[in-house]
Parts: structure tokens; sequence; C-alpha cells
């Protein structure tokens, strides 16, 4: 979690603070010391997170314990590492418990995790939301009685912004304009908003089944394995490539069964 560092953040005076066990101080380099041989100081500001929060997160078993010498830890790349993917894991939402797992499971492939994790991050990124006012819904819907705007918010399509009955936040814009268009084909919004309803009910049961794929068949049992950087390398690989043919898939089987429907209608126009 990016925090704002303050003057409690600052850097020490390396050469004061050096000692004969520690690194030799740097002098006159404008560049950053290597991830290499931090004190903890410094992997605050090299990471973006406060002394406090990597205290409390080594204290939780997230990062190992520092190198001790002459009474000063020093910190390496892998506390870098580990570091700035709890900061996005984070970022993204998810909770110390499932990070803990993925950190767990790294053995030693502290940058092919971090890889896997930015992927996993960036695979299923959600749309921009888009904001709207009740009026610019009935301008492009029509008029939306209390029922239609209940049965919109329960299905996520609009999230109603704090207590302001007028102002809504819209997660997925796409599936808002294709309602829009099938209003535009003469079809009642309630008639819409069945149809919307469907989807989620599908696409959360396929989603949830290449989720089963994943977990079973290529993540494998998570229970105390440990896994190479040539495994974690494999790992994101299939994920890169799960969403795209999940996508694909998805769009192969709806193609197929929405023409053989259409068929089957045209030929009882037909045979009138």
């Amino acid at each position: 979690m990016a925090v704002q560092r303050t003057s409690r953040d600052a850097p020490p005076d390396r050469d004061a603070a050096h000692s004969p066990g520690g690194p030799p101080p740097s002098r006159g380099e404008a560049t950053a010391p290597p991830d290499t041989d931090l004190t903890i100081d410094e992997l605050a500001r090299r990471t973006g997170m406060t002394v406090r929060n990597i205290r409390a997160h080594q204290s939780r078993g997230l990062i190992p314990p520092p190198q001790v010498r002459a009474r000063t830890g020093y910190y390496g790349p892998d506390h870098v590492t580990r570091l700035r993917l709890i900061r996005e894991m984070q970022a993204e939402g998810f909770n110390l418990r499932s990070i803990q797992r993925v950190l767990d499971s790294s053995d030693g492939a502290s940058e092919q995790m971090l890889d896997f994790g930015r992927t996993l991050l960036r695979s299923f990124v959600p749309e921009e939301p888009e904001f709207i006012t009740l009026e610019e819904l009935e301008n492009r819907f029509g008029p939306i009685d209390n029922r239609l705007l209940r049965k919109a918010e329960q299905l996520g399509i609009i999230r109603r912004l704090g207590d302001d009955p007028e102002r809504y936040e819209v997660p997925a814009p796409t599936l808002l304009r294709a309602g829009e268009e099938l209003v535009a084909l003469g079809i009642p919004v309630g008639h819409a908003l069945a149809v919307a309803e469907r989807i989620d009910r599908h696409t959360g049961a396929i989603a949830r089944a290449f989720h089963r794929l994943f977990v079973q068949d290529v993540l494998g049992p998570a229970g105390g394995v440990e896994r190479t950087p040539e495994e974690w390398q494999r790992v994101r690989e299939a994920l890169e490539r799960l969403s795209p043919l999940a996508t694909e898939a998805v769009r192969a089987g709806f193609q197929q069964t929405m023409s053989t429907l259409v068929e089957r209608e045209l030929a009882k126009t037909i045979a009138g």
C-alpha cells in the first residue's frame, strides 16, 4: 500500500550510522544504492512503504528477517521484490492471507513470482467505470420506474453513489451500451434486464469452470508446494493464455448455438 512519506521516513546519515561491520558508505554518488545491503529506511524509500508497515509485514512472516551485522539489519533484492508485490496485490484488493500463500510457494523465485503476480493482476482487468445521472439514463433508455432501477442495481449494472438517488456508477459500460442497443431495437427495458440476469448467471458458471481448470490442472496442489523459477514461468505463460482462450471458447460456443437457433426459426418461418 502506497503511503505518503513524512519526515520520520527521511534518510539517515549513512556516514554517521555506518558501523565497522556494515556496508561502506557511498560518497559522491547521485544514483540510488542497489537493492543490496539496504537499511530499513532505505528499503522503505525504495518500496514506497513506511518503516512501520515493513516491520508489520516482517512480523507476519510476509518477508524474511534481515541479515544483522553489528546490530544493524540489512535487506536485499528479495525483500524489495516481495514488498513491491505486496503493494501491488493489496492495491488490487487481495488480502494478506492470499498474498501469504503466493509468497510461501515462491521457493526463492522472487522475480518469477512477481511476474506471475503482475500477470494475475492484469489478466482480467475490469472496464474503467463511467458515471451517469438518472436523467441521462432515462434519455438513453426511456422512462425507468423504481422496480427497474432496483433490478439494475441488484445485477450490478449500475451502483448508486452514496445516498444520492440521482447519480450512479456504471461498472461495465459495454454491458450498459449493449442494453441500450437492445432498447433501440424496440425491446422493453425489463426484457433486456432479464437477458442481463441470464448472462450474469451463465458467465459466472463459465468463469468458475475455467477457474477450476486453471487451479486443478495448471497450478496443481497448493499446500506446502514450493515452485522453481521454471514452474513460475510456466504458470505465468498459462495464465496469459487463459483469458483469450476463455473469451474465444465462449464466443465460439455462443455463435454455434445462436446459428442453430436462427436456422430452426428460419425453417419454421419458411414452412409457414
